[in-house]
């Protein structure tokens, strides 16, 4: 018998296992709606030294 695969949360950090995980990679629903609101908050952001369109823009 093979042991289950478990990993950590990207939210809560909890050890949480992949098979059987309709919430995977999440814990549970809450970290996952947790997360989609960081998303939708645009908490998460990508780092850039240039503003979208910069070099459209009249200088």
């Amino acid at each position: 018998m093979t042991t289950p695969t478990t990993h950590l949360c990207p939210q809560c950090k909890k050890p949480t296992s992949w098979s059987d995980n309709p919430n995977r990679p999440f814990c549970q629903e809450r970290c996952k709606l947790i997360d989609l609101g960081a998303w939708a908050d645009e908490s998460y952001r990508v780092a850039t030294n240039d503003t979208p369109f910069s070099d459209e823009l009249p200088k």
